[in-house]
């Protein structure tokens, strides 16, 4: 292929519009910045109301565009969900039919070629290199049932007017209340766009880079509790990829996702419902799961010889939880019926105290659990040394 024909297939594949709009407004911030803070005092007010608005509009991205629309996890009020996506045109980040059909791919095809923004391709490719490049054409398949929703479709048909429209009220409205167009500019507009665009953009680069894949090897996608303080609660993505129906990203208390405790206040409110979750015992199944073959590998690894006797106190003990965790769940599908059904009281305290009961052998199941890993652990390492002297 000669040069003419290379550069010409580039042209080509180049994605003019998104392309043209990300280069010129980040050589504005990178000169707009700088020239605004030499002429004149920062504008704490501004920063810290643009910041607000930053962050509102980042929590209609990871709670409509991602888990309402992408991922239909839940379903909102119709009000509720024309705000939310008012908020998600103002995050300058595509429509959410183009955004949802693009991140249903991501999801199915992971880590390959087909992957609209895969970290195979490289850090700065999977971050915002792939923006450069010329889309899909939409599949009215892959997005069927946001095609159902008028709302998404006029929001799709007229974005970039949209976009402007709700970046112009943005810039106005700032403006206006601290009578400084042009900080509004610069920080109501231009840092705002930037900070929420590589924050987001976190999500497709250091989120398959930097943490620990908690719930599935194969995959790069990582849990990192840094990256979910930086993504609206995002960080948590091995668990995501795992299980992506599910509404939250930190399934437990003390996990960041903002986004996950908003949708369940406005559950609350009657705002939001049919919120979809995973199962506990599926997640502890799957957990697990992944412990097992991690663990089995050290045992071939370096403990070949005890391979047999090894494998059956793992297999007995994981057994042992999986059956009681289905005992647990089970006896309280029962619990919770009764109730609903105005069992009598003494059946009702009498099965309680068999829940209990149940769960604390289970708690015991997982002390032999954690025990037997730092026994095998331990061994190994010991073997490991043994080799090297």
């Amino acid at each position: 292929m000669s040069i003419e024909s290379s550069k010409g297939t580039r042209l080509k594949q180049f994605n003019w519009g998104p392309g043209i709009f990300l280069i010129i407004y980040h050589l504005l911030l990178l000169i707009g910045v700088p020239s605004y803070l030499i002429f004149f005092d920062a504008p704490w007010g501004m920063i810290f109301v643009s910041a607000i608005l930053m962050y509102i509009t980042g929590l209609s991205i990871t709670m409509g565009y991602h888990r309402l629309y992408a991922h239909t996890s839940y379903k909102m009020n119709s009000v509720a969900e024309a705000i939310l996506l008012f908020f998600g045109t103002m995050a300058t980040q595509g429509s959410a039919l183009r955004w949802s059909f693009d991140h249903r791919h991501h999801h199915a095809f992971v880590d390959t070629d087909q992957d609209p923004y895969s970290i195979s391709k490289g850090f700065w490719y999977a971050h915002f290199l792939w923006l450069f490049e010329k889309p899909k054409e939409i599949d009215p398949k892959v997005v069927s049932d946001l095609m159902r929703k008028p709302l998404l479709v006029f929001q799709h048909r007229f974005y970039s007017l949209l976009m402007f429209g709700t970046n112009l009220l943005a810039f106005l409205s700032i403006g206006w209340i601290f009578d400084n167009y042009l900080g509004a500019f610069v920080f109501g507009c231009l840092m705002r766009m930037f900070v929420l665009h590589h924050l987001t953009w976190f999500i497709n680069s250091l989120a398959h880079t930097w943490g620990a894949r908690t719930f599935c090897k194969e995959l790069s996608a990582v849990d990192n509790y840094i990256i979910a303080l930086l993504t609206f609660g995002e960080g948590y993505h091995n668990y995501h990829h795992t299980f992506a129906y599910d509404y939250r990203n930190g399934i437990r208390w003390f996990h960041f996702d903002p986004t996950k405790w908003l949708i369940w206040i406005l559950s609350k409110c009657g705002l939001a419902k049919q919120l979809r979750r995973v199962q506990t015992l599926q997640i502890e199944e799957r957990l697990l799961s992944e412990h097992k073959e991690i663990l089995l590998k050290k045992i071939q690894d370096s403990l070949s010889l005890y391979k047999e006797e090894w494998e059956t106190k793992i297999s007995h003990i994981i057994e042992n939880v999986l059956t009681k965790s289905k005992q647990v769940k089970k006896m309280k599908d029962i619990y919770y019926d009764l109730k609903k059904k105005n069992g009598e009281k003494e059946h009702l305290i009498a099965l309680k105290k068999e829940i209990k009961a149940v769960k604390r052998s289970l708690h015991e199941e997982y002390r032999s659990w954690k025990a037997l890993v730092r026994t095998l652990q331990a061994s190994a390492t010991s073997s490991e040394m043994d080799k090297a002297f």
